[in-house]
């Protein structure tokens, strides 16, 4: 609900300057410290005039000077508001004026990693968790995860993925992380070197270093992981082949072939976290390393974005011998996935459910992507923009930070490549995520986004 304020205005008659002026540089001031916030509703101008003793022509001039300029909004008989915009600037400025800060509530967030959690079918949910509520507590939850859950998982990545595997080869996690964790107890056994892409899932390397592994960056380009010079020594190698986080690369065939021997040759073992894969614009499906050398791959998949992260389901995929030692190691160290979650998860994909999500956020994401690619593609360099929910914007280390804190300033969150580098920064920009933000706010925020990276080079 839109609010009314009072308005500690001060003016002044022993000035030359007329007190319209004064009381619209007052108004601006205040939007602009943000004393005045969007959508607060200012007095009539009949109620400020008789506040400030002044007539009532001043206050009427003043607030038509701001709705000129944009400051302020509304119409007859409905009451003034100050406009829910960025910040315009007044006429004579041509220096950068930040707007005020925007409430937490009302700021853009472009940072990558969410997904767009306020549009699901609500019948189908509730109908899952009515289902779920069938389920008796068990004493010994099942480590491996809930049998139907494992056949409809084996089911769903044969269709989404293309990948042929049975319910012994599926163990149910609680997300990528938790399959981080146990493929850590199981592979690396209290150390060893771990390999994780640089930039890449800072998680990622925290759970391999709580496990007591030595972290080793290995380099990514505009592709993904680079093969060529990566250690011989290293037990497991991390990687996100389907849309690289963050670069949004996908890794070809070529190069899947050739991390694939350098795995067979070495001994380690590939963790593929298939991130993004649900989600591609424009062009085909890659097979996932798993399907290509099921022997030498642990697939790692979760619910976090393609339904939300709250859900805490995910699946780990692997050889059957190596499945029944991380389920006797979860077991051992007791960990578990909640059984009426899984439940739930399972009703979802029973009814198809999930799959109608996953259809409908396929076409939402892709037309939010397409306001991204039309909006920034001509100011800056995009990659990445062919799958997934994030691009990079690729920009000059010099205007990188300044832009971030320019779009906070105006009410939009973003991230840099700058927090993804475990060594030496190699590329630079922004990680523009549109998966949390509505499509009217990707394009307003872009729009900003946008105007911030021209003046930057001016």
């Amino acid at each position: 609900m839109r609010t009314s304020v009072d308005l500690p205005v001060s003016l002044s008659r022993d000035t030359a300057e007329p007190l319209t002026t004064q009381l619209a540089d007052w108004l601006r001031r205040a939007m602009l410290d943000g004393a005045l916030a969007p959508g607060e509703r200012l007095p009539s101008t009949r109620a400020l005039a008789a506040q400030l003793e002044v007539s009532r022509t001043v206050v009427t001039e003043a607030y038509q000077q701001l709705y000129a300029e944009g400051w302020l909004d509304g119409r007859h008989g409905s009451g003034t508001f100050v406009a829910d915009m960025e910040a315009p600037t007044p006429p004579g400025e041509t220096t950068y004026v930040p707007a005020p800060p925007a409430p937490p509530a009302a700021w853009i967030d472009l940072t990558a990693g969410e997904p767009w959690v306020r549009d699901y079918d609500q019948a189908a949910w509730k109908r899952a968790w009515r289902k779920a509520a069938d389920l008796p507590p068990r004493a010994a939850p099942d480590p491996y995860g809930l049998p139907r859950l494992r056949e409809l998982l084996a089911d769903h990545l044969r269709r989404a993925r293309g990948m042929a595997v049975g319910p012994e080869n599926i163990l149910v996690t609680r997300g990528t992380g938790n399959g981080l964790d146990l493929c850590a107890l199981a592979l690396l056994g209290g150390g060893g070197r771990a390999g994780v892409e640089d930039p890449g899932y800072h998680v990622a390397r925290t759970v391999f270093a709580a496990r007591g592994a030595e972290i080793v960056p290995c380099p990514v380009d505009e592709d993904g992981v680079i093969v060529d010079g990566l250690p011989t020594d290293l037990r497991v190698l991390y990687t996100t082949p389907a849309h690289q986080y963050p670069l949004g690369g996908r890794l070809p065939i070529p190069r899947r072939e050739r991390l694939l021997a350098w795995a067979r040759s070495t001994g380690a073992t590939i963790i593929e976290d298939d991130y993004d894969a649900e989600f591609r614009y424009d062009v085909a499906p890659l097979p996932a390393l798993y399907g290509l050398d099921p022997s030498r791959v642990v697939l790692l998949g979760t619910l976090s974005k393609t339904l939300a992260p709250d859900v805490g389901v995910g699946w780990l995929v692997g050889d059957p011998e190596l499945v029944a030692g991380i389920a006797r190691l979860r077991r051992a160290v007791a960990d578990r996935t909640s059984g009426p979650v899984q439940q739930a998860v399972s009703t979802l994909l029973e009814r198809g459910d999930l799959d109608r999500h996953l259809r409908r956020m396929r076409l939402e994401y892709a037309r939010r992507r397409a306001a991204v690619v039309e909006l920034l593609g001509p100011v800056c360099r995009l990659r990445g923009d062919t799958a997934g929910l994030h691009v990079l914007a690729e920009l000059p280390a010099s205007v990188v930070p300044a832009l971030v804190e320019r779009a906070r300033e105006r009410g939009v969150l973003l991230d840099s490549t700058g927090r993804h580098h475990h060594g030496q920064e190699r590329l630079h920009g922004l990680v523009i995520g549109y998966g949390s933000a509505s499509l009217a706010d990707v394009r307003r925020g872009c729009r900003i986004l946008a105007d911030l990276i021209k003046n930057s080079f001016v």
